[in-house]
Protein backbone atom coordinates (compact mmCIF):
# COMPACT_ATOMS: atom_id res chain seq x y z
CA UNK A 1 0.00 0.00 0.00
CA UNK A 2 2.62 2.31 0.70
CA UNK A 3 4.73 1.85 -2.39
CA UNK A 4 1.77 2.56 -4.44
CA UNK A 5 1.01 5.84 -2.64
CA UNK A 6 4.65 6.99 -3.60
CA UNK A 7 3.90 5.84 -6.98
CA UNK A 8 1.25 8.05 -7.37
CA UNK A 9 2.74 11.06 -5.32
CA UNK A 10 3.08 13.91 -7.97
CA UNK A 11 5.56 16.81 -8.05
CA UNK A 12 4.41 19.53 -6.87
CA UNK A 13 4.75 22.82 -9.28
CA UNK A 14 7.81 24.01 -7.72
CA UNK A 15 9.27 20.84 -7.74
CA UNK A 16 8.71 21.25 -11.46
CA UNK A 17 9.84 24.75 -11.98
CA UNK A 18 12.76 24.10 -9.74
CA UNK A 19 13.98 21.02 -11.66
CA UNK A 20 13.73 22.88 -15.06
CA UNK A 21 15.90 25.46 -13.63
CA UNK A 22 18.46 23.65 -12.70
CA UNK A 23 18.69 21.52 -15.43
CA UNK A 24 19.29 24.65 -17.60
CA UNK A 25 21.29 26.37 -15.31
CA UNK A 26 24.08 23.63 -15.64
CA UNK A 27 23.52 22.77 -19.35
CA UNK A 28 23.94 26.70 -19.54
CA UNK A 29 27.01 26.69 -17.11
CA UNK A 30 25.04 30.00 -15.36
CA UNK A 31 26.94 31.96 -13.32
CA UNK A 32 26.88 30.50 -9.33
CA UNK A 33 26.17 33.80 -7.96
CA UNK A 34 23.28 34.02 -10.14
CA UNK A 35 21.93 30.50 -9.85
CA UNK A 36 21.90 31.23 -6.26
CA UNK A 37 19.69 34.58 -6.33
CA UNK A 38 17.19 32.81 -9.14
CA UNK A 39 16.56 29.93 -6.63
CA UNK A 40 14.78 31.64 -3.89
CA UNK A 41 12.35 34.43 -3.93
CA UNK A 42 12.27 37.85 -3.46
CA UNK A 43 9.27 38.15 -0.81
CA UNK A 44 6.41 35.95 0.35
CA UNK A 45 3.67 37.74 1.63
CA UNK A 46 0.50 35.82 3.06
CA UNK A 47 -2.30 37.80 4.76
CA UNK A 48 -5.72 37.04 6.11
CA UNK A 49 -8.48 39.48 5.93
CA UNK A 50 -12.15 39.33 7.27
CA UNK A 51 -15.00 40.17 4.89
CA UNK A 52 -18.41 40.17 5.77
CA UNK A 53 -20.81 37.85 3.63
CA UNK A 54 -24.23 39.18 2.23
CA UNK A 55 -25.54 37.22 5.09
CA UNK A 56 -24.12 39.24 7.69
CA UNK A 57 -21.69 36.21 8.63
CA UNK A 58 -17.96 37.27 8.60
CA UNK A 59 -15.24 34.73 6.85
CA UNK A 60 -11.62 34.83 6.86
CA UNK A 61 -9.61 34.71 3.14
CA UNK A 62 -6.24 33.98 2.76
CA UNK A 63 -4.34 35.67 -0.08
CA UNK A 64 -0.68 35.22 -1.39
CA UNK A 65 1.94 37.14 -3.28
CA UNK A 66 4.99 35.97 -4.03
CA UNK A 67 7.60 38.34 -5.52
CA UNK A 68 10.41 36.12 -7.26
CA UNK A 69 12.57 38.47 -9.08
CA UNK A 70 13.44 42.26 -10.07
CA UNK A 71 16.71 42.79 -11.89
CA UNK A 72 14.94 43.42 -15.03
CA UNK A 73 12.03 45.58 -13.84
CA UNK A 74 8.60 45.71 -11.58
CA UNK A 75 7.01 42.39 -10.26
CA UNK A 76 4.57 41.27 -13.01
CA UNK A 77 2.44 38.53 -12.59
CA UNK A 78 -1.39 37.21 -12.42
CA UNK A 79 -3.77 36.50 -9.27
CA UNK A 80 -5.54 33.07 -9.02
CA UNK A 81 -8.86 32.83 -7.38
CA UNK A 82 -8.89 29.02 -6.76
CA UNK A 83 -9.34 26.48 -3.92
CA UNK A 84 -5.76 24.65 -4.23
CA UNK A 85 -3.57 27.68 -4.48
CA UNK A 86 -0.96 28.10 -1.87
CA UNK A 87 2.65 29.68 -0.97
CA UNK A 88 3.99 26.64 -3.05
CA UNK A 89 2.31 27.38 -6.42
CA UNK A 90 2.67 30.99 -5.68
CA UNK A 91 6.42 30.39 -5.26
CA UNK A 92 6.20 28.13 -9.05
CA UNK A 93 4.13 30.38 -10.71
CA UNK A 94 6.60 33.82 -10.01
CA UNK A 95 9.36 31.74 -10.99
CA UNK A 96 7.65 31.12 -13.80
CA UNK A 97 6.81 34.98 -14.77
CA UNK A 98 10.77 35.77 -13.99
CA UNK A 99 11.51 32.77 -17.04
CA UNK A 100 8.45 34.66 -19.12
CA UNK A 101 8.64 38.22 -19.05
CA UNK A 102 12.66 37.77 -19.58
CA UNK A 103 12.21 35.32 -22.51
CA UNK A 104 9.57 37.64 -24.12
CA UNK A 105 12.19 40.73 -23.58
CA UNK A 106 9.93 42.77 -21.35
CA UNK A 107 10.96 45.24 -18.40
CA UNK A 108 9.49 43.16 -16.01
CA UNK A 109 10.48 40.15 -13.09
CA UNK A 110 8.10 37.57 -12.19
CA UNK A 111 5.45 37.49 -9.00
CA UNK A 112 2.34 35.68 -8.50
CA UNK A 113 -0.61 35.10 -5.91
CA UNK A 114 -4.05 34.80 -5.45
CA UNK A 115 -6.81 33.97 -2.99
CA UNK A 116 -7.34 30.36 -1.55
CA UNK A 117 -11.24 30.28 -2.92
CA UNK A 118 -13.71 28.50 -5.25
CA UNK A 119 -15.58 31.77 -6.83
CA UNK A 120 -18.40 29.62 -7.68
CA UNK A 121 -19.43 29.84 -4.06
CA UNK A 122 -20.09 33.41 -3.50
CA UNK A 123 -21.96 35.92 -5.02
CA UNK A 124 -20.81 39.18 -7.00
CA UNK A 125 -21.07 41.50 -4.16
CA UNK A 126 -18.98 38.97 -1.83
CA UNK A 127 -16.07 38.59 -4.76
CA UNK A 128 -16.39 42.16 -5.04
CA UNK A 129 -16.09 42.67 -1.07
CA UNK A 130 -12.97 40.29 -1.09
CA UNK A 131 -11.06 41.64 -3.99
CA UNK A 132 -11.49 44.91 -2.27
CA UNK A 133 -9.85 43.71 0.85
CA UNK A 134 -7.47 41.52 -0.55
CA UNK A 135 -6.01 44.64 -2.53
CA UNK A 136 -6.24 47.07 0.63
CA UNK A 137 -4.26 43.97 2.37
CA UNK A 138 -1.87 43.71 0.36
CA UNK A 139 -1.23 47.81 0.46
CA UNK A 140 1.90 48.88 -0.82
CA UNK A 141 3.78 45.66 -1.47
CA UNK A 142 1.55 46.26 -5.29
CA UNK A 143 2.45 49.37 -7.29
CA UNK A 144 2.53 50.46 -10.75
CA UNK A 145 6.09 50.89 -10.84
CA UNK A 146 6.44 48.38 -8.15
CA UNK A 147 4.15 45.07 -8.92
CA UNK A 148 1.23 44.49 -11.13
CA UNK A 149 -1.18 42.29 -11.14
CA UNK A 150 -3.33 40.91 -13.72
CA UNK A 151 -5.82 38.49 -13.97
CA UNK A 152 -5.44 34.60 -13.84
CA UNK A 153 -7.36 31.52 -13.13
CA UNK A 154 -10.76 32.42 -12.04
CA UNK A 155 -10.07 36.85 -12.07
CA UNK A 156 -11.08 38.73 -15.21
CA UNK A 157 -11.54 41.94 -15.92
CA UNK A 158 -14.23 42.72 -13.48
CA UNK A 159 -11.23 41.78 -11.29
CA UNK A 160 -9.20 44.11 -12.34
CA UNK A 161 -11.12 47.03 -11.86
CA UNK A 162 -11.98 46.52 -8.65
CA UNK A 163 -7.90 46.04 -7.51
CA UNK A 164 -7.59 49.52 -9.29
CA UNK A 165 -9.82 51.50 -7.89
CA UNK A 166 -9.26 49.95 -4.43
CA UNK A 167 -5.59 50.84 -4.97
CA UNK A 168 -6.39 54.21 -6.15
CA UNK A 169 -8.46 54.77 -3.84
CA UNK A 170 -5.74 54.76 -1.20
CA UNK A 171 -3.99 57.60 -2.76
CA UNK A 172 -4.53 61.44 -2.63
CA UNK A 173 -6.31 62.88 -5.29
CA UNK A 174 -4.27 64.29 -6.65
CA UNK A 175 -2.52 60.98 -7.46
CA UNK A 176 -4.84 58.86 -8.28
CA UNK A 177 -5.30 59.41 -11.77
CA UNK A 178 -1.19 58.34 -12.33
CA UNK A 179 -1.92 54.65 -10.81
CA UNK A 180 -4.47 53.41 -12.78
CA UNK A 181 -1.77 51.22 -14.60
CA UNK A 182 -1.06 49.71 -10.75
CA UNK A 183 -2.86 46.52 -12.60
CA UNK A 184 -3.39 45.22 -16.51
CA UNK A 185 -6.07 43.24 -18.11
CA UNK A 186 -8.86 46.17 -16.78
CA UNK A 187 -12.16 46.90 -19.00
CA UNK A 188 -11.36 48.95 -22.10
CA UNK A 189 -13.62 51.81 -20.26
CA UNK A 190 -11.39 51.95 -17.70
CA UNK A 191 -7.57 52.02 -18.96
CA UNK A 192 -7.48 48.53 -20.76
CA UNK A 193 -6.51 47.14 -23.69
CA UNK A 194 -7.91 46.59 -26.85
CA UNK A 195 -7.49 43.14 -27.62
CA UNK A 196 -5.82 42.30 -24.20
CA UNK A 197 -8.34 39.49 -23.36
CA UNK A 198 -7.71 37.56 -26.59
CA UNK A 199 -4.00 38.12 -26.01
CA UNK A 200 -2.76 34.90 -24.85
CA UNK A 201 -5.16 32.09 -26.99
CA UNK A 202 -3.22 34.55 -30.09
CA UNK A 203 -0.15 33.68 -28.59
CA UNK A 204 -0.60 30.04 -28.03
CA UNK A 205 -2.58 30.06 -31.64
CA UNK A 206 0.61 31.84 -33.53
CA UNK A 207 3.20 29.48 -31.76
CA UNK A 208 1.18 26.69 -33.46
CA UNK A 209 1.05 28.78 -36.78
CA UNK A 210 4.81 28.95 -36.74
CA UNK A 211 5.10 25.45 -35.43
CA UNK A 212 3.89 24.05 -38.48
CA UNK A 213 4.80 26.77 -41.10
CA UNK A 214 8.44 25.61 -40.26
CA UNK A 215 6.71 21.98 -41.21
CA UNK A 216 5.99 23.72 -44.39
CA UNK A 217 2.28 22.77 -43.18
CA UNK A 218 -1.42 25.25 -42.27
CA UNK A 219 -3.29 24.62 -39.53
CA UNK A 220 -6.09 23.51 -42.24
CA UNK A 221 -7.58 20.43 -41.30
CA UNK A 222 -5.41 19.96 -38.42
CA UNK A 223 -7.33 18.49 -35.47
CA UNK A 224 -6.83 19.64 -32.14
CA UNK A 225 -8.01 19.22 -28.49
CA UNK A 226 -8.28 21.47 -25.48
CA UNK A 227 -8.03 21.40 -22.08
CA UNK A 228 -9.45 23.98 -20.07
CA UNK A 229 -12.24 26.62 -21.66
CA UNK A 230 -11.91 29.73 -19.92
CA UNK A 231 -9.79 33.24 -21.53
CA UNK A 232 -7.31 31.09 -22.73
CA UNK A 233 -8.87 28.03 -24.41
CA UNK A 234 -11.78 29.78 -25.72
CA UNK A 235 -9.60 32.30 -27.58
CA UNK A 236 -6.94 29.58 -28.70
CA UNK A 237 -9.86 27.43 -30.26
CA UNK A 238 -11.57 30.68 -32.00
CA UNK A 239 -8.12 31.84 -33.97
CA UNK A 240 -7.28 27.76 -34.65
CA UNK A 241 -10.66 27.05 -36.12
CA UNK A 242 -10.61 30.44 -38.18
CA UNK A 243 -7.32 29.35 -39.53
CA UNK A 244 -8.84 25.60 -40.70
CA UNK A 245 -8.32 23.52 -37.58
CA UNK A 246 -10.84 21.77 -36.39
CA UNK A 247 -11.97 21.47 -32.44
CA UNK A 248 -12.81 17.44 -32.11
CA UNK A 249 -12.76 17.75 -27.99
CA UNK A 250 -12.51 19.82 -24.99
CA UNK A 251 -12.19 19.19 -21.53
CA UNK A 252 -12.82 20.98 -18.42
CA UNK A 253 -13.37 20.59 -14.49
CA UNK A 254 -17.39 19.36 -14.74
CA UNK A 255 -17.15 17.06 -18.48
CA UNK A 256 -15.26 16.07 -21.61
CA UNK A 257 -16.83 16.62 -24.72
CA UNK A 258 -16.15 15.38 -28.06
CA UNK A 259 -17.51 15.71 -31.59
CA UNK A 260 -15.54 14.00 -34.30
CA UNK A 261 -16.82 16.44 -36.97
CA UNK A 262 -15.86 19.79 -34.84
CA UNK A 263 -16.99 21.33 -32.14
CA UNK A 264 -18.67 25.02 -32.61
CA UNK A 265 -16.06 27.29 -30.74
CA UNK A 266 -18.94 30.67 -30.87
CA UNK A 267 -21.97 28.04 -29.54
CA UNK A 268 -19.64 26.33 -26.83
CA UNK A 269 -18.58 29.60 -25.76
CA UNK A 270 -22.48 30.76 -25.75
CA UNK A 271 -23.41 28.14 -23.93
CA UNK A 272 -20.56 27.93 -20.95
CA UNK A 273 -20.88 31.96 -20.25
CA UNK A 274 -24.22 31.89 -18.74
CA UNK A 275 -22.96 28.74 -16.88
CA UNK A 276 -19.64 29.99 -15.12
CA UNK A 277 -17.69 28.53 -17.47
CA UNK A 278 -18.94 24.76 -17.37
CA UNK A 279 -19.72 23.39 -20.56
CA UNK A 280 -21.78 20.44 -19.24
CA UNK A 281 -24.99 19.83 -21.04
CA UNK A 282 -23.34 21.36 -24.24
CA UNK A 283 -25.94 19.69 -27.31
CA UNK A 284 -23.31 19.96 -29.84
CA UNK A 285 -21.05 17.55 -28.75
CA UNK A 286 -21.17 14.08 -26.91
CA UNK A 287 -19.76 13.27 -23.18
CA UNK A 288 -16.58 10.85 -23.15
CA UNK A 289 -15.02 9.34 -20.37
CA UNK A 290 -12.63 12.12 -19.34
CA UNK A 291 -9.68 9.28 -18.92
CA UNK A 292 -9.47 9.20 -22.57
CA UNK A 293 -9.04 12.59 -23.15
CA UNK A 294 -5.57 13.02 -23.64
CA UNK A 295 -5.30 9.75 -25.95
CA UNK A 296 -7.91 11.03 -28.65
CA UNK A 297 -6.60 10.88 -32.11
CA UNK A 298 -5.37 14.14 -33.23
CA UNK A 299 -2.39 16.50 -34.12
CA UNK A 300 -2.29 19.21 -31.70
CA UNK A 301 -2.73 18.96 -27.55
CA UNK A 302 -3.66 22.32 -26.16
CA UNK A 303 -3.75 22.07 -22.04
CA UNK A 304 -4.87 25.23 -20.68
CA UNK A 305 -6.41 24.58 -17.60
CA UNK A 306 -4.13 24.01 -14.69
CA UNK A 307 -0.62 22.61 -13.86
CA UNK A 308 0.27 19.12 -13.46
CA UNK A 309 -2.64 17.99 -16.04
CA UNK A 310 0.14 15.87 -18.44
CA UNK A 311 2.48 12.94 -16.16
CA UNK A 312 4.19 10.27 -16.24
CA UNK A 313 0.50 8.16 -16.09
CA UNK A 314 -0.92 9.51 -18.95
CA UNK A 315 1.68 10.90 -21.24
CA UNK A 316 2.37 8.06 -23.14
CA UNK A 317 -1.55 8.70 -24.33
CA UNK A 318 -1.04 11.30 -26.44
CA UNK A 319 -1.28 10.32 -29.80
CA UNK A 320 -0.74 14.30 -31.03
CA UNK A 321 2.75 15.46 -32.58
CA UNK A 322 2.59 18.81 -30.53
CA UNK A 323 1.95 19.76 -27.04
CA UNK A 324 1.09 23.78 -27.01
CA UNK A 325 1.03 24.73 -23.16
CA UNK A 326 -1.37 27.20 -22.70
CA UNK A 327 -1.39 26.61 -18.98
CA UNK A 328 1.42 27.47 -16.42
CA UNK A 329 3.32 24.35 -15.52
CA UNK A 330 0.63 21.56 -17.33
CA UNK A 331 3.42 18.90 -17.88
CA UNK A 332 5.25 17.41 -15.17
CA UNK A 333 8.89 16.06 -15.12
CA UNK A 334 7.60 12.39 -16.13
CA UNK A 335 5.39 13.27 -18.35
CA UNK A 336 7.83 15.63 -20.41
CA UNK A 337 10.42 12.95 -21.10
CA UNK A 338 7.96 10.65 -22.27
CA UNK A 339 6.88 13.10 -24.47
CA UNK A 340 10.11 13.71 -25.66
CA UNK A 341 11.18 10.44 -26.11
CA UNK A 342 8.30 10.13 -28.64
CA UNK A 343 9.47 13.01 -30.50
CA UNK A 344 6.96 15.06 -29.44
CA UNK A 345 7.31 18.96 -29.59
CA UNK A 346 6.31 20.74 -26.79
CA UNK A 347 6.05 24.69 -27.00
CA UNK A 348 6.59 25.76 -23.11
CA UNK A 349 4.38 27.84 -21.17
CA UNK A 350 6.93 30.66 -20.80
CA UNK A 351 6.90 31.16 -24.54
CA UNK A 352 3.42 29.66 -25.85
CA UNK A 353 1.24 31.26 -23.24
CA UNK A 354 3.43 34.94 -23.04
CA UNK A 355 1.24 36.50 -25.50
CA UNK A 356 -1.35 37.82 -22.45
CA UNK A 357 2.37 39.20 -20.92
CA UNK A 358 2.69 40.61 -24.10
CA UNK A 359 -0.63 42.50 -23.97
CA UNK A 360 -0.33 43.54 -20.73
CA UNK A 361 3.15 45.27 -21.35
CA UNK A 362 1.13 47.02 -23.86
CA UNK A 363 -1.70 48.04 -21.68
CA UNK A 364 0.93 49.20 -19.11
CA UNK A 365 2.66 51.68 -21.61
CA UNK A 366 -0.86 53.02 -22.84
CA UNK A 367 -1.69 53.92 -19.13
CA UNK A 368 1.68 55.35 -18.81
CA UNK A 369 1.92 57.80 -21.71
CA UNK A 370 -1.96 58.44 -21.31
CA UNK A 371 -2.46 57.24 -25.24
CA UNK A 372 -5.27 54.93 -26.58
CA UNK A 373 -4.25 52.60 -29.45
CA UNK A 374 -7.01 50.20 -31.46
CA UNK A 375 -7.25 46.49 -31.70
CA UNK A 376 -5.61 46.58 -35.07
CA UNK A 377 -2.56 47.88 -34.19
CA UNK A 378 -2.71 45.81 -31.04
CA UNK A 379 -2.62 42.74 -32.39
CA UNK A 380 -0.28 43.52 -35.05
CA UNK A 381 2.33 44.55 -32.48
CA UNK A 382 1.44 41.32 -30.13
CA UNK A 383 1.81 39.66 -32.81
CA UNK A 384 5.65 40.99 -34.04
CA UNK A 385 6.77 40.65 -30.77
CA UNK A 386 5.51 37.28 -30.48
CA UNK A 387 6.76 36.04 -33.36
CA UNK A 388 10.42 37.95 -32.70
CA UNK A 389 10.51 35.66 -29.54
CA UNK A 390 9.41 32.48 -30.77
CA UNK A 391 12.52 32.28 -33.62
CA UNK A 392 14.66 33.10 -31.27
CA UNK A 393 14.15 29.73 -29.64
CA UNK A 394 13.32 28.38 -32.27
CA UNK A 395 17.00 29.33 -33.32
CA UNK A 396 18.87 28.08 -30.45
CA UNK A 397 16.89 24.99 -30.26
CA UNK A 398 18.75 24.15 -33.39
CA UNK A 399 21.84 25.33 -32.95
CA UNK A 400 22.39 23.97 -29.76
CA UNK A 401 20.40 20.57 -30.39
CA UNK A 402 17.75 21.04 -27.56
CA UNK A 403 14.40 20.51 -26.61
CA UNK A 404 12.05 23.97 -26.77
CA UNK A 405 11.69 24.50 -23.55
CA UNK A 406 15.72 24.09 -22.56
CA UNK A 407 15.87 26.90 -25.59
CA UNK A 408 13.60 29.08 -24.21
CA UNK A 409 15.28 28.84 -20.72
CA UNK A 410 18.57 29.43 -22.04
CA UNK A 411 17.82 32.75 -23.61
CA UNK A 412 15.73 33.61 -20.17
CA UNK A 413 18.10 33.15 -17.84
CA UNK A 414 21.11 34.70 -20.57
CA UNK A 415 19.47 37.64 -20.23
CA UNK A 416 18.78 37.70 -16.35
CA UNK A 417 22.53 36.65 -16.09
CA UNK A 418 23.51 39.65 -18.47
CA UNK A 419 21.33 41.91 -16.31
CA UNK A 420 23.47 41.28 -12.85
CA UNK A 421 26.74 40.81 -14.84
CA UNK A 422 26.61 45.06 -16.12
CA UNK A 423 24.51 46.21 -13.03
CA UNK A 424 26.42 44.05 -10.04
CA UNK A 425 25.45 42.86 -6.76
CA UNK A 426 24.36 45.62 -4.31
CA UNK A 427 26.58 46.47 -2.49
Amino acid sequence: METVQKAEKKPSMHEVVMRQFNETADAMNLQADVRKILSITHNEIVVNFPVKMDNGAVEIFTGYRVQHNNVLGPFKGGLRYHSTIDIDDARALAMWMTWKTALAGLPYGGAKGGIKIDPRNYSLGELERITRRFTFALGDNIGPEHDIPAPDVNTNEQTMAWMADTYMSTKRPAERSMNRHVVTGKPVGFGGLEGRDRATGFGVYLSLRLAFKKRNETLAGKKFIVQGFGNVGYWASHFMVNDGAILIAVQDAHATLTNANGINVENLFDHSKPRKGSIKGFEGAEEMTPADFFGMDCDIVIPAALGNQITGENAHKIKASVVAEGANGPTDIDGEKILLANNITIIPDILCNSGGVIGSYFEWLQNRSGEVWHLDEIMARIEKKFTENYLKVDAIAEEANRDFRTAAYMLALSRIETAYTQRGIFP
